[in-house]
Parts: C-alpha cells; sequence; structure tokens
C-alpha cells in the first residue's frame, strides 16, 4: 500500500516536469511528433522503474541509473534499443540541469553497451547505373523511378526528404535543393545535370495525371496523383535491385550511403559531406571514414602484387 501510494505521488510530482522536458523537445530542439512520441516511452520507463525505486527524478544518484540499465539487459531489451533509451536518459537530465532542477548530472559517468561496428552497405557509381538500367521506361511510371533513383544518389537525400521534396525546392537553374531535414533544418544541396535531366524525361507522365488537390506542388507522384510513401520507394528499389541481379540488401539509405561514400572517396572534407548530409553531429558522418578504409583494404587485398603472390 505504501509504494503505491508513493508511486501515485511521484506521477503527480513528476507530471508537470515529464511535460516541460517535452515541451523543451519540441520547441526548442523541433522535434516531430513520432520522435517525441519515442521520448516520451523510453523516459516513462525510467519513471516507472524510479516509482517502485521510491525515488523521484531528482533524487537519482548514478548508482540507480546504473541498476536501471541492468534492468534493461535483463529484461531482454537489446544493445541498441538499450542505447537509445540511456540516450534519451541523458537528454532528460541535461535538461534538469539545465533548468534548474538539479545541479549536477548524474549520467556523466553512466556508460552504454558497446556495440559491434556496423558498416552501411552501399552501391558503386558502376551498381547505381546497373540499377537505373534496369528500370522499364516503357512502363508508365520507368522513368519516375529512375529518376528517384538518381536523386537519391545524386544528393544524398533521406527517404522522408525525397517524398515530401516540393517544386517550391528545386532550383534549377542554379543546380541546388532546398531541403527541409530532421528538426526543420533547412540545407542546400547540390543537383546534378544528369538528375536534372532524368526529373525532365519524368514530366511529359507526371503532366498526364488528375493531380488530386493540394498535391500539385508535390515533385514525385503515384498513378492516382498523389505524393509517394517511403514503403512504395522502399518496393520499387528492392523490385529494381532483382531486376539488376543485385544481391546486396538495397534501401533507399543505400543509395544515400552511396552518395556520403562517392564524395569521400572522391576527396571530400568530412565537414562538407556532414552539412550536405544534414547530420548534427560529426561523429555520425564519421562512419564513412571507416566504410572507405574498407574499401580501400579490400582493394590492396585484391590487387597488390605482394598479396597476389601470397595467395597463389
Amino acid at each position: 500500500m505504501k509504494n503505491m501510494y508513493l508511486c501515485s505521488m511521484m506521477d503527480e510530482q513528476t507530471k508537470k516536469l515529464k511535460k516541460d522536458y517535452l515541451r523543451y523537445l519540441r520547441l526548442q530542439r523541433n522535434m516531430s511528433t513520432n520522435t517525441l512520441d519515442a521520448y516520451a516511452r523510453d523516459l516513462d520507463k525510467l519513471l516507472v522503474f524510479l516509482c517502485h525505486q521510491e525515488k523521484h527524478p531528482e533524487q537519482v544518484e548514478l548508482s540507480d541509473l546504473q541498476q536501471f540499465a541492468a534492468g534493461l539487459h535483463d529484461i531482454g531489451i537489446g544493445p541498441r534499443s538499450q542505447c537509445r533509451i540511456l540516450s534519451g536518459v541523458r537528454s532528460f537530465y541535461r535538461f534538469m540541469v539545465m533548468d534548474g532542477y538539479m545541479e549536477s548530472d548524474p549520467t556523466e559517468l553512466l556508460e552504454s553497451p558497446v556495440l559491434g561496428e556496423h558498416l552501411p552497405e552501399f552501391l558503386t557509381t558502376q551498381e547505381v547505373d546497373k540499377l537505373k538500367a534496369s528500370v522499364d521506361v516503357s512502363k508508365p511510371e520507368g522513368h519516375r523511378n529512375r529518376a528517384i533513383i538518381e536523386v537519391l544518389f545524386s544528393c544524398g537525400l533521406r527517404v522522408s526528404e525525397l517524398v515530401n521534396l516540393k517544386w517550391s525546392q528545386v532550383f534549377t537553374e542554379e543546380r541546388y535543393l532546398r531541403i527541409l531535414g530532421k528538426g526543420s533544418k533547412e540545407r542546400l544541396v547540390p543537383i546534378s545535370n544528369t538528375a536534372l535531366r532524368d526529373i525532365e524525361n519524368y514530366l511529359p507522365w507526371r503532366q498526364g495525371l488528375k493531380i488530386k488537390p493540394g498535391e500539385e506542388d508535390y515533385v514525385f507522384l503515384n498513378r492516382r496523383g498523389g505524393h509517394l510513401t517511403r514503403t512504395m520507394i522502399l518496393i520499387m528499389l528492392k523490385e529494381q535491385a532483382l531486376e539488376a541481379g543485385i544481391q546486396k540488401t538495397i534501401s533507399p539509405h543505400t543509395l544515400r550511403h552511396s552518395y556520403a561514400t562517392a564524395l569521400l572517396e572522391g576527396g571530400a572534407d568530412l565537414r562538407v559531406i556532414q552539412a550536405l548530409l544534414g547530420h548534427e553531429s560529426i561523429g555520425t558522418t564519421e562512419i564513412y571514414t571507416h566504410l572507405s578504409m574498407q574499401t580501400l583494404r579490400e582493394e590492396v587485398l585484391t590487387h597488390h602484387p605482394r598479396n597476389i603472390m601470397h595467395s597463389s
């Protein structure tokens, strides 16, 4: 009975704190509704744990958080999900310190599970050309699909950015796109002549569509005159990879990885790639240095005479 009372009391005490934190995420960090919901669910896991410990969030110490982290493992939550949840906990306590609820951050020494290095799949330029060549342009949406593949590869867009791309964001004479990325942050991305030409080839089919009211400004449309969804793009790419005989697991993000890898191997500065991709942290972009080094290593092992001699 005592525990139930304290949990109820804590719920009342933390309600305003949680509300203020989510308002901060929405207004100061421009998070989307889906991202806010995810942060709220992860925060609730911590609050339920603290409820059973009969502690208010302001009373938390590092040992409490270490016990919470160990509990995530014990109930079968995977390492990547643990990292995500603990990242949300750190964000919550940074807010607590920033807003004056606490003097020091108890998460400063909190460790996350070690993850194995995951190098994203990517396509070479030749494989992207092969993917595009596999598109049957005699089909109604053929030129549209070729344009989609080229824009993803030439501009490194997220799939959400592609499906929401509007004509008002395309500057053909200047050859760049104005992209509204995560957190409503704008960035300018150059677009290649090849991509612009593929878009131009798609226009006759688009002009013949009966476009739904309110969808007129979207660049890429489906047969019914509405803008595309992420699932539609994923299905199309997987079908084309099959047609092209590409054995790699393909998704829209594969083409984004391919864009970044091609830039890095072409000599682009990592900070430039960070800006073009719209990464908030340079650490996110640094994965491509590992990817490029892996490619270089494979080339040396395959082509260097010392390795050829060793393998024979």
